[in-house]
């Protein structure tokens, strides 16, 4: 089949149309369903879903006391966006262009780790924790953040394939998809406390209460802490 000459389209090069993609930094395509693309892919989708959270926030309008809770909530969502187009550049880079990744540009820093931690730690004070196995869904800003963790989760799995492989360039990596994933099962909490909607436990009310820290017990954040 003779290859289709190119659009006039800023964004469709038609390049992908034999089912690879480029890579940051060029060098050889790789295909569209490579690990290494299965696993940036998964962070875009987890970005995608924490625009959808950011403005289902902002849409709230809430004129009361809780709006400011709704405002920072949604400055840090988008802090946390745009922080993940750095893991996804780091796991977007052929090994050939490894070198020339910069620490919180292109590849996740010692220093993001620590600042989802902070963060994490302040959000934890700040809310009530549940003591419970929870049932997201109270908000449309909370679901759409439970869906962003879920996604990222996925993508940690992803991205220790492919630590087990040599594919990941940077040490903090790892440690930083973990951490946020634990974070945004936080933000969610926040996120329904902030418009006056606690969690609904997953628990049946006729069942006992399964505690998280219960031997035996799946995490609670996701599972895979």
């Amino acid at each position: 089949m003779n290859p289709r000459s190119p659009i006039d389209s800023v964004v469709a090069t038609t390049k992908g149309d034999d089912g690879t993609t480029g890579l940051l930094f060029g060098g050889p395509r790789i295909a569209k369903d490579d690990p290494r693309t299965e696993a940036y892919g998964t962070i875009d989708e987890a970005v995608a879903a924490l625009g959808l959270a950011r403005a289902h926030l902002a849409s709230s309008h809430d004129p009361g006391e809780h709006a400011p809770q709704l405002t920072a909530l949604g400055k840090l969502i988008l802090r946390l966006q745009r922080e993940l187009f750095v893991a996804g550049a780091e796991l977007a880079t052929n090994p050939e262009a490894w070198a020339r990744l910069e620490d919180g540009r292109t590849r996740v820093s010692r220093a993001m780790v620590e600042e989802i931690e902070r963060v994490l730690v302040e959000t934890e004070r700040s809310i009530t924790m549940p003591t419970e196995f929870v049932v997201p869904g109270e908000t449309l800003a909370s679901a759409a953040v439970e869906v962003a963790r879920a996604t990222l989760r996925r993508a940690e799995r992803r991205t220790v394939t492919l630590q087990r492989e040599g594919l990941v360039p940077g040490e903090h990596l790892v440690p930083y998809l973990n951490r946020l994933a634990d974070l945004l099962w936080v933000l969610a909490r926040a996120a329904e406390q902030a418009e006056s909607r606690p969690a609904t436990p997953a628990r049946h009310p006729s069942r006992p209460v399964l505690h998280p820290g219960a031997a035996g017990a799946p995490g609670t954040k996701g599972g895979t802490r």
